[in-house]
């Protein structure tokens, strides 16, 4: 379960962070020694907290032991912690999700793990980073997608992925799927795009668009990779030239690729799991001309150990610079990938911190 993967304190002034609060996100991920005593322990240790200058860290408990030092008897290091086991335990109950052929309710799935409803909601979104129904609905929309793949019927596919009723995921199956489980199933056969390509300082732009809003913005230097590209995400929809109806949309989103540091409210209409839209959400919340690197991003969402599921929403995203995931890098300051090349993304890093008078 990717986002589960545990997260790196890989300095030691990390480290030491993390053991002054008690950071149960380290659970795991080092141990400490402290040289007056000749004890090992885990970062989350209740221990007095001992002085920066006595404290030696370790990547793994042998490792510890090889320095002569010796299991702490109060947080036993040597054992799996509190934190893994809950770990464990959430991934556990994520598969019982993912398998049930109904969705279990709050309590059943608090009962499991024998917390209350109260904390086992807090413990899991703690980990997940989201709640257990927005998990749940996110596996039953991710169901429904696969689902309306085959040749079965949108209400078999619905019921499969264990909706009780046809209204019950209709209502937001704009959120999940970006248009009708109909539309879906069809490849958008039926639907209408609407798309406008225009050159820019970025070479040329593709804005699609639905009665809804902005639906995709690609960049590429190729008309043709750009109508392919549409294609390829709406493969039985019918493509029009946009027409003066969307001439204010086309023009807002123009803007925003000539000038990424303005603040534009264009509308969206993009579909994503409960995870996905989460990261996109924060995105949208960087400000102009400043980055963040994906295990900060992570943290922002409230799962730090989440960095290889944030990466995978920021390539999902599909309307260049109206979510800017350019503005995410790695952790050494590198551009990393952008779907739309990294001379792209350093070019428009530079035109948003220089006030858009980056190369053009």
């Amino acid at each position: 379960m990717e986002a589960m993967t545990i997260a790196n304190f890989s300095t030691d002034a990390e480290r030491w962070d993390a053991l002054v609060n008690r950071n149960t996100q380290a659970e795991g991920t080092f141990f400490y020694g402290v040289k007056t005593t000749g004890v090992f322990c885990r970062p989350t240790c209740s221990s007095r907290l001992p002085k920066r200058d006595n404290v030696v860290f370790f990547e793994q408990a042998c490792e510890a032991e090889q320095a002569g030092f010796r299991p702490c008897k109060r947080c036993q290091p040597k054992g799996a912690s509190p934190r893994q086991e809950q770990v464990a335990a959430i991934a556990q109950l994520c598969h019982h999700i993912r398998t049930s052929d109904s969705p279990l309710s709050l309590k059943e799935m608090a009962a499991e793990m024998s917390l209350s409803p109260y904390h086992f909601h807090r413990l899991f979104r703690e980990i997940v980073g989201v709640t257990p129904k927005q998990y749940t609905q996110g596996h039953r929309a991710q169901r429904v997608r696969e689902g309306l793949q085959t040749p079965q019927s949108v209400t078999e596919a619905l019921y499969e992925a264990g909706f009780e009723s046809n209204s019950s995921f209709y209502g937001k199956a704009s959120q999940h799927l970006g248009m009708t489980p109909t539309q879906y199933k069809r490849g958008a056969a039926g639907m209408t795009i609407y798309y406008a390509i225009r050159p820019s300082w970025l070479g040329l732009v593709l804005v699609a668009l639905t009665e809804r809003g902005v639906c995709a913005i690609a960049l590429d230097n190729s008309a043709e990779v750009l109508t392919q590209h549409l294609h390829q995400i709406f493969p039985k929809a019918t493509l029009k030239e946009a027409d003066e109806g969307f001439a204010e949309w086309i023009t807002q989103a123009l803007t925003l690729v000539e000038q990424p540091d303005r603040a534009i409210d264009l509308p969206l209409d993009i579909q994503g799991t409960a995870f996905q839209q989460q990261v996109w959400q924060a995105l949208q919340k960087i400000p102009a001309g400043q980055t963040i690197t994906y295990s900060e991003l992570a943290e922002r969402i409230g799962n730090p150990k989440a960095v290889r599921a944030v990466a995978s929403a920021c390539g999902s995203n599909r309307v260049a610079i109206a979510i800017p995931c350019h503005r995410v890098i790695g952790r050494d300051g590198s551009l990393t990938g952008y779907r739309w090349g990294k001379e792209r993304k350093q070019a428009l890093l530079a035109r948003e911190q220089n006030g858009s008078k980056g190369p053009k």
